[in-house]
């Protein structure tokens, strides 16, 4: 009998998974096409009998499943956190003041809850997080005034970090030594910021039309929806969008992966540019304070995509210039860093100890330490005498350094340097 080339490409290789699969990568419709044949032959074939059930899954697409006591949880978080939110207006608070300390905790408890629901952690797990999330919003709101007081300031910028350790916990069901459910965790948060300008983009486009269809008949109401019905919204995106990622990955799953191999060269070229362009102005980042602090935010920001774009590289190893392009950006960004790094030392030796200059270098010391294990380790990768799974393994090891830098500029900063 006569077989197309797919087919006999199929059959011949019926002992031979990775084989198969890049066959059927390489053109999945005729793959499927030619297996209808292959499977009326060889039915009693295991690899063809796996096949088989692969494809026709009934539903490989998107589905919504959700539960009742989701929906339930959901609405009575949303409406909690939404609450929250409105606190400065409903009791005449200071609206820059209270969202600088509390912003954390619109979602943080709920976060909270809902990873500890997932997990089934018993009732002294989930008490740990809880009471932790509790006692900081009672520190941080005993604080004196922020004013212009660089500690408190400096606090109010790390509780979020912190807090996102906490909701780490409950994620990864207080099994701290796990570190590869630690990299689910920097995968979910990837997912999740997906998730969510997805949400906010949905959620802008029907405000617009709602109040576009309000305005048609001569009804104002704006400052109803933007006080009430937009904050609330923004409120419960974080938790929707947690629920929707968790329950339903095949929502995100395939788009997160896109925008790392699109985004890494891309930033890859402008660290590459803004370097050169450094050295050709010859910009003394030493002494103008404002420039550093960007350059720091901006060193941060790069940093995030390094990690993002590492743990989505785990899964797919045998694209080799993904990894090489990671490797030659975190080296870059290896440098800048240690640009970074010189600046800060010479403003602490050069003006004096500030908590601001603290801060900042401890920070930049964990990331130029995290960087530089990267790079070792992608270049293993590149070498081909490491799996890329070891790199994401460096980057889930320094979560709990983060975690416990962010809890010492939190609560002993203010105290340190005495509320100033």
């Amino acid at each position: 009998m006569e077989y197309n080339i797919i087919t006999k490409s199929i059959i011949d290789n019926l002992e031979n998974p990775i084989a198969l699969e890049q066959l059927y990568q390489s053109d999945k419709k005729r793959f499927i096409h030619s297996f209808e044949e292959v499977n009326k032959k060889f039915s009693h074939h295991l690899s063809v009998q796996i096949w088989h059930e692969r494809l026709n899954r009934k539903s490989d697409g998107i589905g919504l499943t959700i539960k009742k006591e989701d929906v339930l949880f959901l609405g009575v978080a949303s409406i909690i956190a939404g609450f929250i939110a409105k606190i400065p207006n409903l009791f005449g608070l200071i609206e820059d003041e209270y969202y600088a300390r509390n912003f954390s905790f619109i979602v943080a408890p709920f976060l909270v809850i809902f990873f500890s629901r997932k997990n089934h952690l018993a009732l002294k797990q989930i008490a740990i997080p809880l009471i932790l999330i509790f006692l900081s919003a009672l520190y941080i709101n005993i604080l004196p005034k922020i004013e212009s007081n660089n500690s408190l300031i400096l606090a109010c910028i790390h509780l979020p970090i912190f807090l996102w350790a906490v909701i780490g916990y409950t994620f990864i069901g207080g099994d701290i030594k796990n570190n590869s459910l630690k990299i689910d965790y920097l995968k979910f948060n990837g997912d999740f910021l997906v998730m969510s300008a997805l949400l906010v983009l949905a959620g802008g486009i029907f405000s617009g039309i709602t109040l576009g269809l309000f305005n048609l008949i001569e009804v104002k109401i704006e400052e109803f929806y933007f006080n009430y019905v937009a904050i609330g919204g923004l409120s419960s995106i974080p938790l929707i969008a947690t629920y929707l990622v968790q329950t339903n990955p095949s929502l995100v799953n395939k788009i997160s992966p896109v925008i790392a191999k699109i985004f890494t060269p891309l930033v890859f070229i402008t660290v590459l540019a803004f370097l050169i362009t450094l050295l050709y102005t010859g910009k003394n980042i030493y002494s103008d304070r404002n420039f550093l602090l960007i350059f720091n935010v901006l060193l941060i920001g790069v940093m995030a995509i390094i990690l993002f774009s590492v743990t989505e590289a785990t899964k797919n190893e045998s694209n080799k210039m993904i990894v090489l392009t990671l490797f030659m950006l975190s080296t870059l960004t290896v440098v800048v860093n240690g640009i970074a790094l010189s600046a800060i030392l010479f403003r602490l030796s050069e003006f004096g100890i500030t908590p601001n200059r603290v801060a900042v270098l401890g920070a930049n010391l964990l990331i130029f330490i995290n960087l530089v294990l990267v790079s070792l380790k992608l270049y293993q990768v590149v070498s081909k005498k490491e799996s890329v799974e070891k790199v994401g393994l460096i980057i889930a090891g320094f979560i709990p350094y983060y975690s416990i830098w962010a809890f010492l500029v939190t609560f002993l900063f203010p105290i340190l340097f005495q509320y100033k």
